[in-house]
């Protein structure tokens, strides 16, 4: 396992957005353990934090935006890439104004700030999101695929084919022996001339430069037609000989777009929050399907984080409650007793246990022939298992009951047949207060999470 880290000195980048046009300097500064990639409008009444998180994205029209509430921080994926890239995991990046800087349109510039302060290793390991199963995400829109293979390390493919014969089909690679600082950081983004115009009337690019982006001109254009895309953007005018790069620049690689592209997934997939083991092959990737992708690989991450959370259970092992003793503190019977034992019961969370017969009474009428336990009856088990934790923080348990208030959040993702043992674990999501008790509910069977809610209930003294 690998050690987070951070970075020892702050360090600050000032610089132009693209977009926005607007100088905006940004602050890098070190973080504590678990603290993740963090974004502040230090310009901004009140300063709000924006956690750099795929549940906050707003927008991917031509880079990566997102928002919390009035506060919002356009273009965040090539500083989000090179602290990936870097391996940093806890950074506070502080913003006096609503764009991250575009600079040369890379992320070397702020690597070399990043490096200039230096790494330093923190005491806690890394997380990570292990690759299990192939996940598979496409944009039917824009034909981009993305895909993420089980992979001891981490390990990123990208493919780009844009159909132009100045780019032709390009491949860039990216694993553990990449030297990220020197081969993907310094790749500058692109554009092709005949998309400028079209990203300036969307009110896009006002910070747009040749000195920014690698301008492809993949087709032939008329004098007149630069002069007056200068004119609109306030640029001099260039003249076009021939098809190929439009700026008086070489290209750092063969591949340097392909190679940008890359570095944007990266940028965009930190959004996760965490590392990935696991290989990601993406073929004509773009900012709203990495965004999208991202999300579906939350989706996984989140389920496997539960099933981390998932009980063990020894049937041999005495029970701290088996049926006789729950009968005392719970007013069930049968046939509504519905956990037949309690395994685990400490101040904040509960383990119940179900062992689910054919001879259960609720198989006689629903889905006959075809017997699943109804999902109401999944809830109502997890009630009773949380009420058991409810009930061990009052003095007289036996005199008091425990009554829903509010589900939310309720979701059924197997069922639950005869034959099965069913796992029911309640963690508190707050303190109890006043008798009133939220828990998150998860029920497990095997290695499934076959169905989750989250509770509200009250503890009333039995009159």
């Amino acid at each position: 396992m690998m050690k987070q880290q951070t970075i020892n000195d702050p360090v600050s980048v000032r610089g132009v957005g693209l977009h926005t046009g607007k100088e905006v300097t940004i602050t890098f500064k070190p973080a504590p353990v678990n603290h993740g990639y963090k974004f502040q409008r230090i310009d901004m009444e009140g300063q709000p934090v924006l956690n750099a998180d795929v549940s906050r994205v707003s927008s991917t029209q031509r880079g990566t935006t997102i928002k919390s509430g009035q506060a919002e921080v356009n273009t965040i994926e090539h500083a989000l890439s090179a602290l990936s890239g870097l391996g940093i995991d806890n950074i506070l990046m502080e913003l006096d104004g609503p764009e991250v800087p575009i600079l040369d349109g890379s992320a070397g510039p702020f690597v070399a700030a990043l490096q200039q302060a230096g790494l330093v290793e923190q005491e806690e390991e890394r997380e990570y999101f292990v690759v299990e199963e192939p996940i598979f995400f496409k944009d039917e829109k824009s034909g981009a695929e993305l895909l993420a293979l089980p992979h001891d390390g981490f390990e990123l493919v990208s493919m780009i084919d844009f159909n132009s014969n100045v780019l032709g089909q390009q491949y860039a690679h990216f694993n553990g022996s990449t030297d990220y600082a020197r081969e993907i950081a310094p790749c500058r983004t692109f554009v092709f001339l005949h998309e400028v115009e079209f990203l300036f009337e969307q009110n896009l690019i006002k910070g747009g430069d040749l000195d920014n982006a690698i301008v492809i001109v993949d087709r032939k254009v008329s004098q007149d037609e630069l002069d007056r895309l200068a004119k609109k953007l306030g640029k001099p005018s260039v003249k076009v000989d021939h098809e190929g790069i439009l700026n008086t620049i070489n290209l750092y690689f063969k591949n340097e777009p392909a190679r940008h592209k890359l570095l944007d997934v990266i940028g965009d997939v930190a959004l996760l929050g965490h590392r990935i083991k696991g290989k990601i092959v993406a073929t004509k990737p773009g900012h709203k399907a990495n965004v999208e992708f991202t999300k579906l690989l939350k989706k996984y991450y989140q389920e496997q984080r539960r099933l981390r959370g998932k009980p063990h259970y020894d049937p041999d092992k005495e029970p701290i409650f088996d049926i006789t003793q729950i009968e005392k503190w719970l007013p069930h019977r049968y046939p509504f007793l519905l956990i037949d034992k309690i395994i685990e019961l400490s101040e904040n969370h509960v383990v119940g246990v179900k062992n689910i017969s054919f001879n259960e009474q609720f198989f006689q009428g629903h889905f006959p022939n075809n017997p699943v336990m109804p999902g109401v009856l999944l809830i109502e088990a997890m009630a009773q298992t949380g009420g058991m934790l409810a009930l061990s923080t009052v003095d007289d348990p036996g005199n008091w009951d425990t009554y829903f208030l509010k589900i939310e959040n309720a979701k059924f993702k197997h069922k639950v047949v005869p034959g099965d043992t069913v796992l029911f674990k309640m963690e508190l999501m707050a303190p109890i207060r006043r008798g009133i008790c939220q828990m998150q509910a998860t029920a497990y069977v095997g290695n499934k999470i076959v169905s989750e809610a989250e509770l509200t209930a009250q503890i009333v003294k039995r009159s």
